[in-house]
């Protein structure tokens, strides 16, 4: 790909880079937003797994050990807390202090770098006397205990937020304001979006390498991963990037390329020992992070399609004919495959089941095995949507769909969360003549929090 194709994506504010992964709408246009900011530090951004249990993780700072007979095919698990670190970085810290390669540890689900996290991670082997003695700045771990099974993703039942929002604008009745928005949340949910997490904050490219990935084109996905610059990453990222380009000097770039760059490493070291094999040096990208990228533009698919049936006028709140209707499970409240046309003569049910909190609208997650027919009404915006993106249905015949099991499944169009309030709303002690609000609230496992923030801030 040419330097002329590879020009510098600026975003000038968050909404742009929503608007490039497909967040473009909200559940309530007519309401204006508190606005504000938040995880100005990462200390207002707190989140803490729940349980399949419904138990909130909670950190102990003694030191805990629950030591058991066990033989040598176990699991340490225990319950890890990060500040201002994302999930994979933990991990590979964690990796690199007790010499234990990446896939021997296993998480539920990826956490906000900017944040005080728990989250409860398993790793295969015996490791409790090394993790009890182990010192990584802005990491602790407690609750140490062996188990007999990894953590799966999405194992946990959901997730629960403390959460400060920062430099609002003092405006009478701000309460009352605030509450009325979030009361309509509480009520309906908000639009069940993949936040920027999903595609990367700085660099929300995962969607386009995922194309790139399942087409095959295998240079573009070098080119978008290593040398496609954007302004929302950093300075001394964007440098070496540009260098790279401009000099096409791949040891040069191995030398000079920072660690945190580790990926881009370890595809320009595959190019230097085997050059021009592009494919081998995209699949010298561990398997999570393929599954991660192909997850994205599955995403991103979901995204266009919620914001293109609000764009066009349709209901979030109600179902139109065609939509799916997944009946939930009574245990958790979670999606099954139990699930219905509407506009048949079930139709009264389905409603009656809507209004209870025991059925959702859902919108395909396309994969191989994804029968567009059992969703008519996303049908039609899919095929709208074709029109509009540089792809065509044969993508989802690519090997890398198979190879991952990425069959297709479905997802609720809308979240509605739990507990949530304002806890407090005081004068910000960092903004000189603001207002800081702390909210709470409880989501499901694979809900966004920073969706939920949007719909509230605007």
């Amino acid at each position: 790909m040419g330097l002329d194709e590879l020009e510098l994506i600026r975003f000038s504010d968050e909404k742009e880079i929503e608007k490039f992964v497909g967040i473009e709408s909200y559940t309530f246009p007519k309401y204006d937003g508190i606005g504000g900011i938040y995880k100005h530090s990462h200390k207002d951004f707190i989140v803490k797994e729940i349980t399949k249990t419904g138990e909130i993780l909670k950190h102990s700072d003694e030191d805990e050990w629950i030591r058991s007979d066990q033989d040598s095919n176990i699991y340490t698990s225990f319950i890890l807390k990060k500040h201002n670190k994302d999930t994979f970085e933990a991990i590979n810290l964690l990796g690199r202090a007790l010499k234990v390669p990446r896939n021997k540890i296993s998480y539920s689900g990826l956490k906000d770098k900017r944040s005080i996290s728990l989250q409860k991670i398993a790793i295969k082997g015996d490791y409790g006397e090394a993790l009890l003695n182990l010192r990584i700045p802005d990491i602790s771990i407690s609750n140490i205990q062996y188990s007999s099974k990894p953590i799966r993703i999405g194992s946990n039942k959901g997730n629960y937020f403390v959460i400060t929002i920062r430099d609002i604008e003092k405006k009478a009745n701000l309460k009352e304001f605030a509450t009325k928005i979030l009361d309509l949340i509480s009520k309906y949910g908000f639009l069940n979006y993949y936040g920027l997490q999903r595609f990367g904050t700085f660099r929300p490219n995962s969607h386009l390498i995922g194309q790139y990935l399942l087409k095959g084109a295998f240079q573009k996905v070098f080119d978008e991963f290593v040398l496609q610059l954007y302004s929302s990453e950093s300075e001394n990222s964007r440098k070496v990037r540009k260098e790279l380009r401009i000099n096409n000097d791949l040891q040069w770039a191995y030398n000079n390329f920072p660690i945190s760059l580790n990926y881009e490493r370890m595809m320009i070291r595959h190019l230097i020992d085997n050059p021009g094999d592009f494919q081998g040096s995209t699949n010298r990208l561990p398997t999570s992070l393929i599954r991660l990228l192909i997850s994205s533009f599955q995403s991103y698919l979901f995204n266009k399609m919620i914001s293109l049936r609000v764009k066009r006028g349709y209901s979030v709140f109600e179902p139109v004919k065609g939509d799916l209707i997944s009946i939930l499970d009574d245990t958790n409240g979670d999606l099954t495959q139990v699930a219905y046309i509407y506009g048949n003569s079930f139709d009264p049910y389905l409603l009656k089941a809507l209004k209870m909190n025991r059925a959702a609208i859902v919108a395909p997650l396309i994969g191989y095995d994804t029968d567009l027919k059992r969703f008519p009404f996303f049908e039609k915006l899919f095929n709208d949507l074709l029109e509009q993106e540089d792809f065509d249905v044969s993508i989802f015949n690519s090997v890398y769909f198979r190879e991952f099991e990425f069959k297709g499944a479905f997802r609720a169009i809308m979240n509605k969360p739990n507990g949530l309030q304002i806890i407090d709303l005081t004068e910000d002690d960092r903004f000189s003549g603001k207002m800081k609000m702390k909210i709470k609230f409880s989501l499901k496992s694979g809900s966004y929090a920073t969706m939920l923030l949007r719909e509230l801030m605007k």
